[in-house]
């Protein structure tokens, strides 16, 4: 019985480090660097990347400001890659389903101008 018992925990268990093991290949950190990182991931609806400015649609619930979103930056053997962190969460009750804007000019990321730059963030589809 004591066999069985351990086999269903290890089970329980295997998706949790199945999702700790992906942490590293998508995103090029350990699970500890990324835990270190300010906040979460933010999925983005949208991103542009033109004219030495970065500009990303997220979620809103009538409350996000661009204080609530992080831009993380950080250098790769392909160029700069830009990763979204939010690290105030919006508990408003207005929802805009087509997001908010989120701008950032290449010298608030530290980048020179015309960077190649690279989004890391999740795309999310807004609500339909």
């Amino acid at each position: 019985m004591r066999s069985i018992a351990t086999a269903a925990a290890m089970m329980a268990f295997a998706p949790v480090m199945a999702a700790c093991a992906l942490v590293e290949p998508l995103t090029g950190r350990s699970g500890a660097e990324s835990a270190a990182l300010p906040g979460q991931v933010e999925p983005v609806h949208a991103a542009v990347i033109a004219q030495n400015q970065a500009a990303f649609w997220v979620s809103s619930n009538g409350c996000t400001a661009k204080a609530d979103i992080q831009p993380v930056v950080r250098q790769s053997s392909d160029g700069p890659i830009i990763t979204l962190r939010r690290i105030k969460e919006d508990r408003c009750r207005e929802v805009r389903p087509e997001g908010v804007e989120m701008r950032w000019s290449f010298e608030e990321l530290g980048l020179a101008d015309g960077s190649r730059l690279s989004v890391e963030n999740p795309y999310q589809l807004p609500p339909g």
